[in-house]
């Protein structure tokens, strides 16, 4: 693997870290908690995380990871010959389907409708448990995505 690939491949493997570990953290334990919560306080703390969340941390590592890994993409296609170039192909298929993607179609056509939502409305209440299930499962696709497309990266550098 040349040092280009070895370094963008590293890179994406450190932000489809961090990006499992967030998502994990959701998929684990924090959807969990805030399911506890009588309807209408765990709306509020969801449509509270769904406005802090739109910072250009997190969403520079969400997105432009997904970025590199179009770009390693590419790159695996143009070096098709040399070995480990599958892996990497893997990894970036993986991360941007099952975490760019899904985050477009699935997580943020929900959030959008959560943040519409009245949290103490019987259409909120309603709502939010729909969006309890999906919104979960739709994060542990992309938990899953995102720790296989590091997984694979990790293979392709060893």
């Amino acid at each position: 693997m040349d040092s280009a690939l070895f370094a963008l491949a590293f890179v994406a493997a450190l932000g489809c870290g961090l990006m499992a570990g967030a998502f994990f953290a959701f998929s684990s334990f924090v959807m969990q908690a805030l399911g506890r919560l009588a309807p209408p306080a765990g709306i509020a703390a969801m449509q509270s995380i769904n406005i802090v969340v739109i910072n250009r941390l997190f969403l520079g590592v969400l997105f432009g990871t997904g970025v590199l890994c179009v770009v390693l993409a590419v790159m695996a296609l143009m070096a098709w010959r040399q070995p480990d170039t599958l892996y990497v192909l893997a990894g970036s298929l993986l991360y941007v389907v099952g975490n760019v993607v899904v985050t477009m179609v699935g997580n943020v056509p929900l959030n959008n409708a959560l943040a519409a939502a009245q949290p103490d409305s019987a259409d909120g209440a309603r709502l939010w448990a729909h969006y309890l299930l999906r919104w979960t499962a739709w994060n542990h696709v992309r938990t899953v995505t995102a720790l296989a497309a590091m997984a694979c990266f990790i293979l392709a550098l060893a």
